[in-house]
């Protein structure tokens, strides 16, 4: 299955080496990367008093159920060196399910699509370079119009 999206977040360590071992590793565990945004860098969202993130944005292609999918992104994480200490805090390696193509998953340990997507633009701003027409299959917005309304005022910069 093709539109299933994952933001990938690093402020710990060296985050550019970090992302792109995460991407290895969704490709050997997860599915085929089908297209990726640039790496972007972001202020701490949440809790602000922490290094600045870099965060990039996947479609990847795969067979496996939303539930696999966050199941082994866990696995990748814990593997990079991921330790679940406080909500919002430093990391080293994040990766959330944003979408799972125009499904809709609401149970205790997923939520599809990710409930903040339409609320932060390091989200949105490297959603809309790869999937601007992409839409909300519950706000039914595209993530051009979601980015255009959102009310963060984050700057999300590329990082060349």
């Amino acid at each position: 299955m093709k539109g299933i999206y994952l933001l990938l977040g690093s402020n710990l360590g060296n985050s550019g080496e970090i992302l792109k071992k995460a991407i290895v590793e969704i490709e050997n565990d997860i599915g085929e990367i089908v297209k990726s945004s640039s790496v972007y860098k972001t202020k701490a969202w949440g809790i602000e008093d922490q290094p600045d993130f870099l965060n990039q944005v996947v479609e990847i292609e795969s067979s496996h159920s939303p539930q696999i999918i966050l199941k082994r992104a866990n696995k990748i994480e814990e593997k990079l060196g991921r330790v679940r200490r406080i909500k919002w805090h430093s990391r080293i390696i994040d990766i959330d399910i944003l979408y799972y193509g125009n499904e809709i998953v609401n149970t205790d340990k997923l939520v599809i699509p990710h409930p903040e997507n339409q609320n932060r633009n390091f989200v949105l701003v490297p959603i809309c370079e790869i999937a601007a027409d992409l839409i909300h299959p519950a706000l039914m917005f595209t993530q051009k119009e979601m980015l255009e309304n959102c009310a963060d005022k984050l700057d999300v910069k590329k990082i060349l």
